[in-house]
């Protein structure tokens, strides 16, 4: 999978984009009231054996008629729902959420919800590893204009108990001025066994003005922060690593905002897509996983879809080998999670 051995783009455009169901709130086919949860965002997956859990960030009860953004009864953090529905193409139905005793979606990873202290924790991005879950996340310190905010750092929870209950993992934490707070992992296994099974990792800063740069860990040391390696540039066309953090180099320099990067099939190549403030979500291709990514190529516009954000994907959730992309998408008004598709051209 890393190894490309035509050097050229294939991705020439992006077509029949459709907006296909909302997944969450009243109005969402998942009717996610029914667990308190009247208005979410975010939505990233990570599948765990024939299960895809969604996990959302601030999430609301009961909001007035007309709300925009965030806010209403009930606050927490973060909630997370589950599925085995694996055909994507009428929507995704929730099997269930992670619940309180008393049925209501909880918070995963608690919060002190005080500004300029610890505002609230957003999980960027789960995987599976190693026989259990684990939520990467941003403590934000405080929200500040449009598209930008502070983080006071960068870190892990794990649940050994299907996502029941969650536990921070203290000595795995990344600096809240650092470029690595959301993340967007991909796991490549080795097919030799003797060799390890590395997690990539594309990171971005807090807010939505920063580029990519690009960290691993083999998969069974993912809870040592020291054995973490920073991709420092090329030497004869192959990656330097390092151990050292401030060595990390862009390897997508840009606007980024909620980034998700996938292998697609179809292209034979690595897709990305994100927000660009002010202009709406792209999609670029990448030949490795530190690149080179081709230029942006405009997937969801802005003008079109006005206060969108967090476009997710999920390569559970392809049709005609990659060619159709299915993907989440939030829209500020009314916060909530939406579920659409568009078809790759090459």
């Amino acid at each position: 999978m890393l190894s490309v051995g035509n050097k050229s783009f294939v991705l020439k455009d992006v077509q029949d984009l459709q907006q296909i169901a909302q997944l969450t709130g009243k109005d969402g086919i998942n009717r996610t009231d029914k667990y308190a949860l009247y208005g979410t965002d975010l939505g990233s997956m990570f599948n765990v054996g024939d299960k895809t859990y969604f996990v959302f960030g601030d999430s609301f009860g009961e909001r007035p008629e007309g709300m925009t953004g965030g806010g209403g009864s009930l606050w927490r953090s973060n909630v997370m729902a589950y599925t085995t529905d694996n055909n994507p193409a009428d929507g995704i139905i929730f099997d269930g959420m992670i619940t309180d005793e008393i049925g209501l979606a909880k918070e995963l990873i608690p919060s002190q919800k005080l500004d300029f202290a610890e505002m609230t924790t957003i999980p960027t991005h789960g995987l599976y590893a190693n026989g259990a879950m684990y939520l990467y996340y941003m403590s934000v310190n405080h929200w500040g204009d449009p598209g930008k905010w502070d983080a006071n750092f960068a870190g892990v929870s794990k649940s050994t108990d299907n996502g029941e209950t969650w536990s921070v993992l203290e000595d795995l934490k990344w600096p809240g001025d650092s470029n690595f707070i959301q993340v967007s992992p991909y796991l490549i296994e080795s097919k030799d066994k003797d060799k390890p099974s590395y997690i990539y990792f594309w990171c971005v800063p807090s807010g939505r003005f920063g580029g990519v740069k690009l960290m691993r860990v083999q998969e069974t040391e993912l809870e040592q922060l020291d054995r973490y390696e920073y991709f420092a540039g090329l030497d004869q066309e192959k990656p330097v690593w390092s151990s050292d953090l401030s060595q990390a180099q862009l390897v997508v320099d840009d606007t980024v905002g909620e980034l998700s990067v996938i292998w697609n099939p179809y292209l034979g190549r690595w897709i990305m897509t994100y927000l660009k403030e002010g202009k709406g979500v792209v999609i670029r291709e990448g030949l490795t996983p530190w690149g080179p990514w081709n230029d942006p190529i405009d997937l969801v516009p802005a003008s079109e879809y006005p206060g969108l954000y967090a476009p997710f994907m999920n390569d559970r959730y392809l049709s005609e080998d990659g060619k159709t992309i299915y993907f989440g998408l939030s829209l500020w008004d009314p916060y909530n999670v939406f579920w659409y598709k568009a078809s790759l051209q090459k």
